[in-house]
């Protein structure tokens, strides 16, 4: 059976998780923020909905992150890095691309992670 979490917006829902595998996906709640201050409310929200579903940020194992300006890679970066940790057991795949968002959000994640 797969397990749906509704978001915020028509025709999608925040979370899914089939198996072990957990899918999610977040953008900040505060758009008038920086990139620095967008990628931690983002990222807040993504540990809380791999939480909801029985993972964790340490359980990621691929990651999708998508930046509205490529020159704010290396902020996004720091955030990132601090919110994994120094334990390089828990770095997932990554891929980080510069695409358009809508209106002011600077930054988008999705990811996939095995429950525990």
């Amino acid at each position: 059976m797969i397990e749906r979490i509704r978001g915020a917006y028509q025709g999608r829902n925040k979370s899914s998780a089939y198996k072990d595998l957990v899918w999610t996906v977040a953008t900040s709640s505060d758009v008038t923020l920086d990139i620095v201050g967008q990628t931690q409310l983002t990222l807040e929200t993504i540990q809380a909905n791999l939480i909801q579903l029985g993972s964790h940020k340490h359980r990621i194992v691929s990651a999708k992150v998508y930046i509205a300006d490529m020159k704010d890679k290396a902020l996004m970066d720091r955030v990132w890095c601090d919110w994994l940790g120094e334990d390089e057991n828990h770095w997932p795949q990554r891929a980080c691309l510069g695409v358009d968002l809508e209106g002011d959000v600077l930054i988008e994640v999705t990811v996939t992670a095995i429950r525990e």
